[in-house]
């Protein structure tokens, strides 16, 4: 064939330009237009070309194109926030070729439960301990998938229960105890050392409240309305049990007294943690700063499948497009979006409530209803070692509607802290705004007096270094009439806006804490990508037969008794 003149090599090649131009941007469909014009030129002036040669050109030309505009993009989300719901989001989602940029403003991930604070002599410290449960199924998968060194997980151990009268109970490895029905188990096997057996048979009539509970779904919103200590004060439980064992419990389970959480949180609370089956209380702890165990191995995995993480970045707000998001504001940036996921927290959502493109909307107007209470972290260091008990201890009566617990920390992390001199001692306040005010040096006299009253032992051991981590408002707060203002998976308002977090309310799983936040993230996700909301979730165990012909008995009655209407509730009875 002849060479072709300098004229139709220029085109041939203004050809073959437009076809790299449109392959590198396939999501611009209106280069298909382009190339085709351009084509038309090319067979304009191509008569000379066999016939051959043409087809040939054009098919390794518009080839490339081809394929990208048959590839579909990939879907571009923001999750906000790094705790367990955020990076739960992020770490599903990145199993599904999706592009995904997480942004949190603190500089380490965690949420409440971060690490990467100080002793005042330079040691690591953290925001308190976190204990995993019984029914922590899908934390304890992803562990697994995360394929860790090492197992980040202590073995079961005794814990304590003291008051500054000294040890008022004691909970044992229920696992190892002969199988009973739950509930009788608890009753069974927990020694409460102080409370007698009349004080312990008045918790009965809650029973009937836990079956109500579990019987339907409209049960939560009914029983909401109250707060956990009328529904004991209806039901006839002793002022002596509830001081001494049920409002411990709600103190250091929902981080505020009974009169100011909500009946349902604290039945939903008490049952997962407590009363799922005989094993349900059995915990176990992390053997070191959750953080360098479990946090940063996730996210080294996560930046490994091509996440984008962004910490130290304090959302500014987004932008809208109608109902929909389009892009995230943060430190100065706008980040495109196909789709939100706001995973935190009632103090963050709180603060979405304020944003100028948000406000407007009834859904997140309803989250400036919404708030956090206050925590305090305090770690001790001594100079010598100090027999203690029990690792793990929750405590009551050290101050008024204040929650606490401690742990023996070089038993927990060990042997991570075996080069220390002395014991080691976390010890943590709930419901803390009356302690925040304090100064680092009056709150760590504070937390040693409070740990001699307990374990006189101390008195012999000297401080040698501390940290004292102040946390206003970081953990969600169940008061009383707070489920209708708490949100659901998918925004109500913005199409390709979703929530996650424990403080979602229509997740339908049953879990609590860590183990909500965790699975609310995967629910956010799988929604993100068109699944139903629990795919790939491990469910609880079902409900043991008593329990469960409890729950059908009660709503057998509510509904003989309804006569048409909504039926009896123990949450509205007069007395």
């Amino acid at each position: 064939m002849a060479a072709l003149s300098a004229s139709k090599k220029a085109v041939i090649n203004g050809v073959l330009a437009g076809v790299r131009s449109a392959s590198s941007r396939p999501r611009q469909h209106s280069f298909a237009a382009s190339l085709a014009r351009q084509i038309t030129a090319f067979c304009a002036c191509a008569a000379p070309l066999t016939t051959m040669h043409t087809h040939l050109i054009i098919i390794a030309s518009i080839a490339p194109v081809i394929n990208a505009l048959q590839t579909p993009p990939r879907k571009k989300v923001v999750v906000v926030g790094a705790g367990w719901a955020g990076l739960s989001t992020a770490w599903t989602l990145s199993k599904n070729n999706v592009d995904v940029t997480l942004v949190d403003a603190a500089a380490r991930p965690g949420g409440v439960v971060r690490d990467g604070f100080k002793t005042r002599g330079g040691r690591p410290a953290e925001a308190g301990q976190h204990g995993f449960w019984e029914e922590y199924f899908n934390i304890y998968k992803l562990l697994d998938e995360l394929k860790l060194e090492e197992d980040p997980l202590t073995g079961y151990a005794e814990q304590g229960q003291y008051s500054p009268q000294g040890l008022e109970a004691i909970w044992p490895v229920y696992r190892d105890k002969q199988n009973l029905p739950t509930g009788l188990a608890q009753a069974r096997y927990t020694r409460f050392l102080k409370l007698s057996p009349l004080d312990l048979a008045t918790a009965a009539p809650l029973v009937a409240a836990f079956s109500e509970f579990l019987s339907d779904d409209g049960a939560w919103r009914r029983y909401d309305e109250l707060s956990f200590r009328d529904l004991c004060t209806k039901l006839g439980v002793s002022r002596k049990l509830y001081r001494e064992a049920f409002e411990p419990m709600i103190l250091t389970g929902l981080f505020a007294p009974g009169e100011q959480c909500s009946a349902a949180a604290a039945l939903g609370m008490a049952y997962f943690f407590v009363l799922k089956s005989q094993t349900a209380f059995d915990v176990r702890w992390c053997r070191g700063n959750i953080g360098d165990l479990i946090f940063a191995p996730w996210c080294d995995q996560l930046r490994e499948r091509g996440v984008t993480l962004q910490f130290d970045t304090r959302i500014e707000g987004v932008e809208l497009d109608g109902d929909t998001v389009t892009a995230v504001k943060a430190a100065g940036e706008t980040i495109p979006c196909d789709d939100i996921v706001f995973a935190v927290g009632m103090r963050a959502l709180k603060g979405l409530a304020k944003s100028p493109a948000l406000a407007s909307r009834d859904e997140f107007r309803r989250f400036g209803n919404l708030r956090g209470t206050d925590v305090l972290a305090t770690r001790l260091f001594f100079d010598r070692d100090v027999e203690t008990p029990y690792s793990a201890n929750a405590c009551w009566g050290f101050d008024d509607k204040v929650g606490q617990t401690w742990f023996d920390l070089k038993k927990l992390h060990a042997p991570r802290l075996d080069d220390e001199p002395g014991a080691v001692v976390e010890v943590d306040y709930y419901h803390a705004g009356s302690l925040l005010g304090l100064s680092d040096a009056e709150l760590e006299a504070k937390a040693r007096r409070d740990l001699e009253t307990m374990v006189p032992a101390f008195k012999s051991a000297e401080l040698v270094d501390a940290a004292v981590v102040r946390l206003p408002e970081a953990v969600n707060w169940y008061f009383p009439g707070s489920y209708q203002s708490c949100p659901t998976t998918e925004s109500e308002s913005l199409r390709n806006a979703y929530f996650a977090g424990d403080v979602v309310r229509d997740l339908g799983h049953g879990s609590w804490s860590q183990e909500k936040a965790y699975v609310s993230g995967v629910a956010a996700a799988n929604r993100v990508l068109g699944r139903s909301a629990l795919d790939g979730v491990e469910s609880l165990r079902p409900d043991e037969p008593h329990v469960a012909a409890g729950a059908a008995a009660a709503k057998a009655l509510r509904r003989v008794f309804s006569f048409g209407g909504d039926g009896p509730s123990l949450a509205s009875v007069p007395w």
